[in-house]
């Protein structure tokens, strides 16, 4: 196992520890082997090490959209709403696109492939600083007609509906609890 996080790696050393002791070489308390195992790493000590390590991440449920056209979702969720690609996959260059997307904790998929996502589907997105993303997506290039505004009597708080060019609709919402 490979730790990504200090649960990981305290796991690891509990391991190693056990190992050693079974196998007759040592007898190491928990701390020794939690300063051996950052050597296995590269790095000078468990302070060092542990600093790297990642804080585990609750799991999210991350909507899958269909989308019909690569270079049109491309060009909406990444130029237009500054989504990052995170990742892409074909099983084969002529088949169907699967893309992630992210922005900050945002993450979207985005899928071709028949089965994947009903078109027309709604994703509440919760978000700080509504106002900022409204002006920012104002001064962009419009995409078609489309000119969000925000909903300050929505339930929930102020939403920003976007719908996307496959007809999937975005709100945008900044929780006023």
């Amino acid at each position: 196992m490979i730790p990504l996080t200090v649960d990981d790696a305290e796991q690891a050393a509990r391991a190693l520890r056990a190992s050693l002791s079974s196998a007759g070489l040592a007898n190491p308390t928990h701390e020794q082997a939690l300063e051996t195992l950052p050597h296995t790493a590269g790095y000078r000590d468990w302070d060092t090490y542990s600093a790297t390590l990642t804080t585990p991440r609750p799991l999210l449920a991350v909507p899958i959209l269909r989308s019909y056209d690569e270079s049109v979702a491309r060009h909406f969720y990444c130029d237009y709403l500054g989504f990052e690609v995170q990742f892409e996959h074909r099983f084969a260059p002529d088949l169907p696109l699967y893309l992630r997307v992210a922005r900050g904790d945002i993450e979207i998929d985005l899928s071709e492939h028949h089965g994947d996502g009903t078109p027309g589907s709604v994703v509440w997105i919760a978000v700080t600083g509504l106002t900022d993303l409204h002006r920012e997506l104002r001064g962009r290039d419009a995409v078609g007609n489309l000119r969000p505004g925000i909903d300050r009597t929505a339930p929930g708080g102020p939403t920003m509906t976007i719908t996307d060019p496959f007809q999937n609709v975005l709100r945008f919402c900044e929780t006023t609890s």
